[in-house]
């Protein structure tokens, strides 16, 4: 009898969903109307090329990320990540929104059919860790490509200070070097170069030098290239000798890796000890000391 109930609710549901994406597909029909007479461009324009149920989806998930990010580290994500076109932006809001929806229903149906085996605690946990995974895994993805992504430009900075250290020997200025870089060294620094050109177009739009590399660098939160993006903004902004300052960071992050590398080897000696003294030291023991206990265990049996 349960079941059955569940099954009801869960068509009512559905009926429920249908029912508002009509109303959306109306509201926005009137909407788009509305701007073909009034000639003012609709709202949320970014969305309204996606089709509709992916908007309303993309609507549902910004609600829901906007409850659960107070902070606003979602935007901060996006932007370390790469995802700066609003196609991306609109995909991670619908999937936001649609995969605790999907995860939810798939649990009630197996539930209901009975192929599960639940009891009614057992389906509410159920229930609570499918819908709780579903909203988390979305950011939990995003925080592990802009993790990626970070650490690719952290490698990266080296190289990109030696390429600037004779860019400026050559006479070069700020704006001509990064010219130069995004024109040149495309396959050298894919993902600096990337960042680079977003800062050259501001630049070039007019926007302030040193307040553009400021924001840049507080929005990466890569410590290397915030140092090299302040010297930048000293240079740029009261001048001076570029090769003196860009040494001494390039040295600092060399000595700063070396300390990372021996701490990563002294790790990986402790995680081989430990693989010896469980794997290799057993069949040490037994290939050395194997043969005497046979002999003993012979002559013992001889004995008797």
């Amino acid at each position: 009898m349960f079941p059955t109930l569940v099954m009801i609710a869960v068509v009512g549901l559905m009926l429920g969903a249908g029912l508002l994406l009509l109303s959306a597909i109306s509201g926005r029909r009137m909407q788009r109307l509305e701007s073909r007479v009034t000639g003012l461009a609709p709202a949320d324009d970014g969305e309204a090329g996606q089709g509709v149920l992916l908007s309303q989806l993309a609507r549902g998930g910004r609600r829901v990320e906007q409850w659960m990010d107070t902070q606003e580290e979602t935007a901060r994500l996006f932007v370390q990540a790469g995802w700066r076109r609003p196609q991306s932006r609109v995909l991670f809001y619908a999937t936001q929104a649609g995969l605790p929806l999907a995860a939810g229903a798939g649990v009630i149906v197996a539930w209901a059919s009975g192929a599960s085996g639940w009891s009614l605690g057992e389906f509410a946990m159920a229930l609570f860790a499918a819908v709780a995974i579903a909203l988390l895994l979305p950011k939990y993805l995003l925080k592990r490509r802009a993790e990626r992504r970070r650490r690719r430009m952290r490698h990266e900075v080296p190289m990109f200070i030696h390429l600037l250290m004779l860019l400026f020997e050559a006479g070069l200025s700020t704006r001509q070097a990064l010219q130069s870089l995004i024109r040149e060294a495309q396959g050298v620094l894919p993902v600096l170069n990337e960042e680079m050109a977003i800062v050259l177009r501001q630049i070039e739009a007019g926007g302030d030098t040193a307040q553009i590399l400021k924001q840049l660098g507080a929005t990466m939160e890569v410590g290397e290239l915030e140092t090299v993006l302040s010297v930048l903004r000293q240079a740029d902004r009261y001048g001076g000798e570029l090769r003196e300052p860009l040494s001494e960071a390039l040295a600092v992050m060399e000595e700063r890796r070396v300390f990372e590398m021996r701490e990563a080897v002294n790790r990986l000696s402790g995680r081989m000890t430990v693989v010896m003294v469980l794997f290799f030291l057993p069949a040490l023991l037994i290939f050395v000391a194997g043969p005497p206990f046979v002999s003993i265990f012979h002559v013992l049996g001889a004995a008797q």
